[in-house]
């Protein structure tokens, strides 16, 4: 373990619970809304001060050397209650910290005065608390229990707002079950092995599948996602989706024990998802479902990526999860502010809304495309990178499924964009601009889009790092050729020998093409 110089973690965790128990105690919405906006404001300078800490970090340690290195906070009261260390970061989860408070900041920043009092401030960095918790620790038990917290926040608003629990609480359930059973079997077979090196039967690796599928709202455990996004908040249903922590708890829990076929599983159900959700999202008539559906088939191209442990298909993954992560923030946002103006959003006629809100339409078209990954954009070489690394380990079937997937993604923004700002002049008594606050929010995810698409080399050499670091994860959980005979579909030897073999430092991406 190397230690950052400054208890970014404990910091970063810290300030968030706190500000939640003291926003707790305030009544009047609007301080409420100003505290949560400089509590994660600091938040987010804190996770952005650990990323870079971390660089430092592991800037003189060569890349062979960074692969078994984590970067810890010191934590002393947690290694004193633990015995050992907890919070940790390495390549995988150290942009995912900053991302999750970076999406907490724009959430509380683009609050509409109109939206305040229905939406719990203190819940939302009790959240925040919890997510950034779970991004940087690795320990199986604490993960799991810190994602079955996270679980309790939509759950206590739908009561709160008299609205029906029994889907969301029932898939909730089940994703927990299967955790902790997944995880309690993977530890009886730990203990009869001895620790020794060893294949795992199938019943773990099912339970922690199952609960890795239902989280990411994979068909067909796709429907509490739709149904929590009927019934809670816009804001609340959209910080539990974007920060992706199904495909965390794969990361953390599944890919470094499972076998290659187990995997392959996964990458079929996803591949499915990312298609059937994508065509749903065109023929959508509510503007919050047509968001839905859109986050379902992104989602799922991710795990399709976290499927195929190569080099180049994790680095898209990777790539994407955060690029997706931001414009689907940003896309979520900016149909909320629409909402805030208009009430639920209805997509069955043209609005003709741009004259009166140029800025929204704008965000709209910017954050919808860059989910695409259009060129220029951040999530122009994940996309990429996700495409070369399907056709790399599969057919080119698999690789043109996933550009048809990406095309009906993009048919459905550019008809809903068309539906909601063309074709008619709307007349309204009141301005449907967008506020100063929502201003700047579009401002920061656009800048941050562009950024990343026009200089996208830095990004993708720390997700490169990161994919090795994942590979490597794998490689030490060194599974026997016989755990491939527990699953029945097969899969090809090239794809067996990509993924088996351990990362070379040698090894690079492919030079970038735009």
């Amino acid at each position: 373990m190397t230690e950052l110089h400054v208890d970014w973690l404990e910091l970063a965790i810290l300030v968030p619970l706190l500000g939640g128990i003291s926003v707790s105690f305030l009544r009047d919405a609007g301080e409420a809304r100003k505290w949560t906006l400089i509590v994660t404001a600091i938040t987010f300078f804190l996770t952005v001060g650990e990323y870079f800490d971390f660089q430092w970090v592991i800037s003189g340690q060569s890349l062979a050397s960074s692969l078994t290195k984590d970067a810890d906070d010191p934590g002393h009261l947690l290694s004193w209650l633990f015995g050992r260390e907890i919070l940790v970061v390495d390549e995988i989860s150290a942009p995912l910290l900053a991302l999750g408070a970076l999406l907490f900041f724009l959430t509380a920043l683009a609050t509409n005065r109109t939206k305040i009092r229905r939406f719990s401030f203190a819940w939302m960095l009790f959240a925040e608390a919890i997510l950034l918790a779970t991004f940087c620790c690795k320990e199986p038990w604490i993960v799991i229990g810190l994602l079955a917290a996270g679980t309790l926040r939509p759950f206590v608003e739908l009561r709160a707002r008299g609205r029906s629990t029994g889907v969301y609480a029932f898939h909730m359930a089940i994703y927990v079950t299967c955790l902790v059973i997944g995880q309690l079997l993977i530890d009886r077979e730990n203990r009869i092995a001895g620790g020794i090196t060893h294949a795992h039967t199938v019943w773990p690796l099912l339970f922690l599948l199952v609960a890795v599928l239902v989280r990411s709202g994979i068909a067909p455990f796709h429907c509490w996602v739709t149904d929590l996004f009927e019934h809670a908040t816009f804001g609340t249903a959209l910080l539990f989706v974007t920060p992706l922590t199904g495909a965390y708890a794969a990361i953390r829990l599944l890919l470094p024990i499972s076998p290659d076929n187990s995997l392959h599983i996964m990458g079929i159900l996803s591949l499915f998802t990312a298609v059937y959700a994508a065509g749903m999202s065109l023929v959508q008539v509510e503007g919050r479902r047509f968001f839905c559906y859109l986050f379902l088939s992104h989602s799922a191209l991710v795990l399709v990526g976290l499927e195929m442990v190569t080099p180049v298909g994790l680095t898209g993954a990777f790539s994407l999860w955060l690029s997706l992560g931001l414009s689907l923030c940003g896309l979520g946002l900016t149909l909320r502010a629409l909402e805030a103006r208009r009430g639920r959003l209805a997509l069955n006629n043209f609005q003709g809304l741009f004259e009166h809100s140029p800025a929204l339409a704008t965000s709209f078209v910017l954050t919808g495309l860059a989910c695409v990954g259009f060129p220029g954009t951040l999530g122009f070489v994940g996309a990429e990178l996700l495409v070369d690394g399907a056709l790399e380990v599969y057919s080119p079937i698999v690789g043109a499924t996933v550009v048809i997937a990406a095309a009906l993604n993009g048919i459905a923004i550019m008809k809903v964009y068309f539906l909601m700002f063309t074709g008619t002049r709307y007349v309204s008594n009141i301005s449907l601009k967008a506020s100063r606050s929502e201003w700047l929010a579009i401002l920061g995810v656009a800048g941050l889009l562009i950024a990343g698409g026009l200089a996208p080399q830095f990004n993708v050499e720390a997700r490169f790092r990161a994919s090795k670091t994942l590979l490597e994860y794998r490689r030490r959980h060194r599974l026997n050729d016989e755990a491939a005979v527990l699953f029945a579909i097969p899969k090809a030897t090239a794809v067996a020998d990509e993924t088996t073999r351990q990362p070379d430092e040698a090894e690079a991406l492919p030079p970038l093409q735009h």
